[in-house]
């Protein structure tokens, strides 16, 4: 099964890392023609950049779950908690160091109550998330009062920022190149550890996973952990961006990670996902609001864009499906 699963893996592996990053080229080109004042500046593009940054960071641990044939609707909501609790934090003088350390371990955490719920409550992942959604959420503006978290300046708040000119030699910013190295390690884990094969077995088919002797309900519990570590660290690149703890932040960016999982070859029925793809994913959908924004046009018209596209991902998952049976 696994070898199966592999190869099946690697057959399609070209095809999904390919066709994203070629949507991505085509579109940064017409809307390099639509604007080309504004949107072909080296500033919009490190604009664009760190703009992926947070989104793309969640959408890498989205990956993991989707490929594990889950799916976690609660990864916003732990983004605001993890900027709130990062706030609290800094604001009682705690290091900056170790709220980063905290920031990581609630996300797990978080990820930990999903994975639990959904792997000995055998509860359906959309359930379990989409309530946990609510729970985290509803801690967040608990622990707030309702209201944004002020906090001291600290080395943090410059992980998204625009370089300064002394910077200029690191080309992006810090978290950016985090969300590049973050990208890089999960790429090698899918492709070529065991635990990356059987992400990809049981996503493929959970019962013929367990006739494999592949211990599901564990491994399920380590994908949400992942996604919630995950979600930690794109909480902590949005407290960097705000420099503020916010609860009512990162709504919809669920929708953001699961729409870049899908744009980049990712299937929701599981065992199919790429990181370069997810990657290219989320600087689609980053592209086409910039320059959406640079031509003058008005949110709702980004919006409908950005739900036809995702729209045109499924089908096109779909019928790629359908093709091989």
């Amino acid at each position: 099964m696994i070898n199966k699963v592999k190869e099946v893996f690697a057959k399609s592996m070209a095809f999904r890392e390919a066709g994203p990053l070629l949507a991505l080229i085509i579109i940064y080109f017409l809307f390099s023609i639509a604007a080309p004042d504004t949107f072909l500046t080296w500033t919009n593009m490190q604009a664009i950049v760190r703009q992926t940054a947070i989104v793309g960071i969640a959408a890498i641990g989205m990956t993991i779950v989707i490929i594990g044939g889950g799916i976690d609707l609660s990864i916003g909501s732990i983004i605001a908690l993890v900027t709130v609790a990062i706030a609290l934090s800094l604001q009682n003088g705690v290091p900056a160091v170790a709220a980063v350390f905290i920031a990581l371990a609630l996300g797990t955490l978080c990820g930990l109550v999903n994975g639990a719920l959904i792997s000995r409550l055998r509860v359906v992942p959309f359930i379990v998330t989409l309530g946990t959604l609510l729970i985290f959420r509803g801690i967040a503006k608990g622990l707030s009062g309702e209201q944004k978290v002020d906090a001291p300046i600290s080395w943090l708040n410059e992980l998204v920022i625009v370089l300064k000119p002394q910077d200029s030699w690191m080309i992006f910013p810090l978290g950016v190149w985090l969300m590049v190295l973050l990208a890089v390690i999960v790429f090698v884990v899918l492709r070529y550890t065991r635990f990356g094969l059987h992400t990809q077995a049981v996503g493929s088919n959970e019962q013929t996973a367990i006739l494999c002797g592949i211990d599901v309900s564990k491994l399920k519990a380590y994908l949400y952990a992942i996604s919630g570590c995950f979600a930690g660290i794109a909480g902590l690149m949005q407290f960097s961006r705000l420099t503020v703890g916010d609860p009512t932040v990162a709504v919809g960016l669920e929708l953001d990670a699961i729409a870049a999982v899908v744009i980049g070859g990712g299937s929701l029925r599981g065992g199919e996902g790429s990181v370069l793809g997810t990657i290219c994913g989320a600087l689609i959908m980053t592209v086409i609001r910039s320059g959406c924004s640079q031509m003058g046009l008005p949110n709702w018209v980004q919006e409908i864009v950005a739900g036809v596209i995702i729209t045109v991902a499924v089908a096109l998952d779909l019928l790629r499906r359908r093709s091989r049976t």
